[in-house]
């Protein structure tokens, strides 16, 4: 077992950048999970939500409206200023913007137009506030079709009594995203960052000198050095893969054991350690030293993350982008991982499209796995 002792070696000498990544990771999922989880509301639930209002208008129905949303939410009052409303909403300090034009009655009450929102992704309260505003711009629209002036149309609105809201689950969904959607959304950067350095490093140690023509001329046959290196990789990548999980267990418990759908996170995070292994492995084959190794490092995995949705969102994301990162593996984890925190079960629709974006990242790893081996033919028979 000597190419395998070999590997092991090297991951001890380089243990302290896998443990940085790992902290890295551990940091980053926690933060993010508290941050992104405030912002998750229930599934058209009557709950107040931070709400900001542009009133360029100022008559009588936007104040109207401004007040009957103010009953509900916690409304504040911003400047129309683009870069500051962004700023807000990506901060969450406020989860929906409702824009109200200088001519509000004009341009919605008489031409029917619909009045600009912006939206934490996400954020399926915001699905009722969709609601509440349309349903309070049509009862008005009633009465001032009725004869009522502006002024008593908003009192006859303030005087009605609404039936409480009852919420609705349909089919599998649920209105909760489970709090390990978080932990498991940034898995891909662990497992690519890690394994690019540990990859890199491990297969720079073999290049080093005559290192190559030894083995080449050892005893041990050359079949039997590639079974040992497959091991020692397949073990690498499994320790680093049960660490998760070990760290998922500390964090969640019986919590995400107990769930219906423990076993597709299992299967889409043991894919995506196949995919980062074979990518890595193919990556540590063209590095030289120790400078190129952390650019490419830090590239692969911080740009596949940040166009795939594990750092940004998707649905805040541009459309282009997305089509693009399609292209990429981290796009069908992160596809695999949406509808997993969405469901509590899997309707045969959507066990399907799991099944899907599983098989496509598959299919990544064997193209990965391929271009390893077409390297390896090329190097040897030059």
């Amino acid at each position: 077992m000597t190419v395998f002792k070999c590997y092991m070696k090297i991951l001890r000498q380089n243990i302290g950048l896998v443990i940085m990544y790992l902290a890295i990771f551990f940091s980053v999922a926690i933060v993010m999970q508290f941050a992104a989880g405030k912002s998750e509301d229930s599934l058209f639930e009557t709950a107040s939500i931070d709400l900001g209002v542009v009133n360029e208008d100022g008559g009588t129905l936007a104040q109207g409206l401004v007040d009957y949303l103010s009953g509900i939410h916690h409304v504040m009052l911003m400047d129309n200023n683009p870069e500051q409303l962004q700023e807000n909403l990506f901060y969450r300090n406020v989860e929906y913007i409702l824009q109200i034009p200088a001519d509000f009655y004009e341009t919605c009450m008489v031409n029917g137009e619909s009045l600009k929102v912006t939206k934490v992704p996400g954020s399926y309260s915001s699905f009722y506030v969709d609601q509440q505003i349309s349903s309070y711009l049509n009862t008005i629209q009633t009465y001032l079709a009725a004869g009522f002036s502006q002024e008593k149309a908003i009192q006859a609105v303030k005087e009605e009594t609404h039936e409480p809201v009852t919420k609705l689950t349909f089919d599998s969904g649920t209105s909760d995203t489970s709090p390990y959607t978080y932990y498991f959304r940034y898995i891909p950067y662990l497992f690519l960052g890690a394994l690019c350095y540990t990859m890199g490093y491990i297969l720079m140690a073999f290049k080093k000198g005559d290192i190559q023509k030894r083995m080449e001329a050892s005893a041990i046959s050359v079949r039997r050095q590639s079974v040992e290196g497959l091991l020692a990789t397949g073990m690498i990548g499994v320790i680093l893969w049960l660490i998760g999980f070990l760290g998922v267990t500390f964090m969640y418990g019986s919590r995400f054991w107990q769930s219906g759908l423990c076993v597709y996170y299992i299967l889409n995070t043991f894919t995506m350690l196949i995919v980062a292994l074979s990518l890595s492995y193919l990556i540590g084959m063209f590095i030289t030293n120790s400078n190129l190794l952390s650019g490419v490092a830090n590239l692969v995995s911080l740009a596949m993350c940040f166009l795939c949705g594990v750092f940004v969102p998707m649905d805040v994301m541009d459309k282009s982008v997305l089509k693009f990162a399609q292209f990429l593996p981290v796009y069908w984890y992160e596809q695999v991982n949406e509808i997993l925190s969405r469901h509590h079960t899997l309707s045969p629709e959507f066990l399907g499209q799991v099944l899907i974006g599983i098989g496509i990242q598959l299919l990544f790893a064997a193209a990965f796995i391929s271009l390893i081996l077409v390297v390896s033919r090329y190097r040897k028979e030059g």
